[in-house]
């Protein structure tokens, strides 16, 4: 992003000199009492949240009386999802749109709780993904997302998924770092096939650039993906989606990737992608501080059914799932990470705060924002979602401002 052109400022006294700007008044202060606040150490019954500004201040077991507060009895209070992988949603791509196609996704996916979120690319020309990188990056740069990740086109024809055969290519390190470059620095993530020649050297360039390596959209086989490990590679790219399948001779790299304790998998909790006991299965052995939930969102989430395009390809929405016109290929979701966490509870049968570990915490950590997301604890950015009983968002609230501000209850009298 450029900065912007400044004009040379006159003399004092002269009568262009502006008026002085006043500071802006100091941020409000909020109270949120009643609710089941889900906190890093377990589940807090009618705690009190106080938010100043844009952090919270205090997490309190005991509510004190305040007038103001907000009555938040019978819901549940937790940190503001955080999203790894999501290509768009609310009718508009994060690839194939302008950046104000960009901000409605974005828009979408935060009235359902996600308060940050990664805006992941699909495979193109290097030159298209290049000039999308760039006016994301604009976009981290104010606030909007929280990094770029490259899904493609590092990937095999195998396991291509929704991405273009023709666009597939090695994973060169140099072509690598052309697309980390274009990124101007917001590059968070790039799901590559690290088999494929250049595959290692690529993964240690991400690393050596700060870069997450994902193995992903991969026909690696157990010790391909082990070596993928060893040379850096922390993230499973929708674990089991675009990979070989669990096979008890041959492994390949669900079980090196589930295994590795150096590994987050990443796992699209939507009912289509996977059967209710594989995600337990990879959720039990990877256990909460490895499991993160992401939509792999397209356009059509939060949208509804139709025809629509997911870099190149067409993509038809039938009953909220995406598939490759004119075939079975699944393509991306219609995914929201509120969704990911009801059914985790009600279906899957995790916990709440596993859940919550899924769609905040882990993923937090995993982009290095543990100290400012992904928990309600004193000093993190008051990134809150409440639900109601049945894991409903009823209340959105964004480093201090509401997105979707809860209905006060109307009291007698």
């Amino acid at each position: 992003m450029t900065a912007p052109h400044t004009a040379p400022r006159p003399a004092p006294g002269t009568a262009s000199d502006p008026a002085p700007v006043r500071a802006p008044a100091p941020p409000g202060r909020l109270v949120l009492t009643g609710a089941r606040v889900v906190t890093p150490t377990g589940v807090l019954a009618g705690g009190r949240v106080t938010v100043e500004g844009t952090r919270i201040a205090a997490v309190e077991a005991a509510p004190g009386e305040d007038p103001a507060a907000l009555d938040l009895t019978g819901h549940y209070l937790v940190p503001g999802f955080v999203d790894l992988h999501n290509h768009g949603g609310g009718g508009a791509s994060f690839t194939s749109g302008t950046a104000e196609d960009v901000l409605t996704g974005v828009r979408t996916h935060r009235r359902h709780g996600t308060t940050t979120l990664v805006a992941s690319t699909v495979t193109g020309e290097l030159k298209t993904l290049a000039r999308q990188a760039s006016m994301l990056a604009e976009l981290v740069q104010e606030g909007e997302l929280a990094g770029v990740h490259f899904e493609g086109p590092f990937i095999s024809p195998c396991r291509k998924g929704a991405h273009s055969e023709e666009l597939l290519r090695d994973p060169d390190p140099a072509e690598v770092r052309e697309l980390v470059r274009a990124a101007h620095g917001t590059a968070v993530m790039c799901t590559l096939a690290t088999e494929r020649p250049g595959g290692l050297d690529a993964v240690r360039t991400l690393v050596d650039h700060g870069v997450l390596a994902a193995v992903g959209h991969t026909d690696a086989s157990y010790e391909q993906t082990r070596a993928a490990i060893d040379a850096g590679a922390t993230v499973a790219t929708h674990l089991f989606n675009a990979m070989p399948a669990l096979n008890h001779r041959a492994p390949g790299p669900i079980a090196a990737l589930l295994e590795d304790e150096r590994v987050t998998v990443e796992l699209i909790n939507d009912g289509v992608h996977l059967h209710p006991a594989a995600l337990r299965l990879a959720a039990t052995h990877a256990g909460p501080h490895r499991t993160a939930f992401i939509t792999d969102a397209m356009d059509a989430a939060g949208f509804g059914d139709g025809r629509y395009r997911l870099g190149p390809l067409e993509v038809d929405v039938v009953d909220g799932v995406a598939r490759l016109a004119g075939g079975d290929a699944i393509a991306g979701s219609t995914l929201t990470l509120d969704a990911a966490l009801r059914r985790a509870v009600t279906v899957d049968g995790l916990p709440l705060p596993e859940a919550v570990h899924a769609v905040s915490t882990t993923p937090a950590r995993l982009l290095g924002r543990a100290d400012r997301i992904g928990a309600i604890a004193p000093g993190l950015d008051a990134d809150l979602v409440v639900l109601d009983d049945g894991f409903t968002v009823t209340g959105v609230l964004r480093r201090g401002e509401w997105v979707v501000e809860p209905v006060r209850p109307v009291l007698p009298g």
